[in-house]
């Protein structure tokens, strides 16, 4: 059921929100590098590795310099446009072509990149191996503003690596676990809810019993 929802809804996106992109792809073939999509490798289910799509909103070498695979705030590597198009999630439209292609699903944990992907504990690789990954999930809701953890940090990556990573991991076993139509429904609505209102705390009375926010991600 999951899935025909996931080729109706990336369809029918794709159809409405197509004209509305082109003016997107016109401003970012003509600023920043020239680059439009940004295709990266990333993990699927089952552990298989496919190219995901994004709008272009860094430099083209941003994961050779700088923080590397993470994004904190007010990076210089983010091109001018592409600050807007990262606040906004517009740049995460694209992928709704892997979504139909099966590559994605509307819902699941946010795909990663393979050097993240092996920080992770192996039951959480496990439970992740059995589904799609998503265009959103309870991780991508929950640090739907995660540069702002990282912000200030001298070693970003191994505060990332130590305590961001341990806690979406449980997230995403708890997703896994609680894997339903309803859960479905509900994160494509809290997700809507969370891009209008970015301050809202209804993630909190949406999802009860998933983790608590470890103390390690208070600053």
């Amino acid at each position: 059921m999951k899935r025909i929802l996931d080729i109706l809804l990336s369809f029918l996106s794709l159809v409405v929100l197509t004209p509305f992109l082109l003016p997107v792809v016109v401003i970012l073939r003509f600023t920043g590098e020239g680059e439009i999509f940004y295709i990266q490798e990333r993990v699927g289910r089952g552990g298989k590795s496919f190219g995901l799509y994004k709008f272009a909103t860094m430099l083209k070498n941003s994961p050779n310099i700088g923080a590397g695979e993470i994004t904190v705030r007010e990076d210089p590597r983010v091109l001018p446009f592409g600050k807007f198009l990262r606040k906004t999630k517009l740049n995460e439209l694209p992928q709704l072509w892997n979504i139909f292609i099966g590559d994605m699903s509307v819902v699941g944990p946010r795909p990663m990149v393979l050097n993240t992907y092996a920080y992770y504990p192996e039951e959480a690789r496990e439970k992740l191996n059995t589904i799609r990954p998503g265009l959103t999930g309870i991780g991508s809701i929950v640090f739907r503003d995660e540069e702002r953890y990282l912000a200030d940090l001298d070693e970003p990556m191994v505060f990332y690596r130590e305590h961001i990573i341990p806690y979406k991991s449980d997230l995403e076993i708890w997703f896994a676990k609680n894997n339903t139509l309803w859960l479905y429904i509900k994160i494509i609505f809290v997700t809507a809810w969370v891009v209008i209102f970015p301050s809202s705390t209804i993630a909190n009375k949406a999802f009860i019993g998933i983790p608590k926010l470890p103390e390690s991600l208070f600053k």
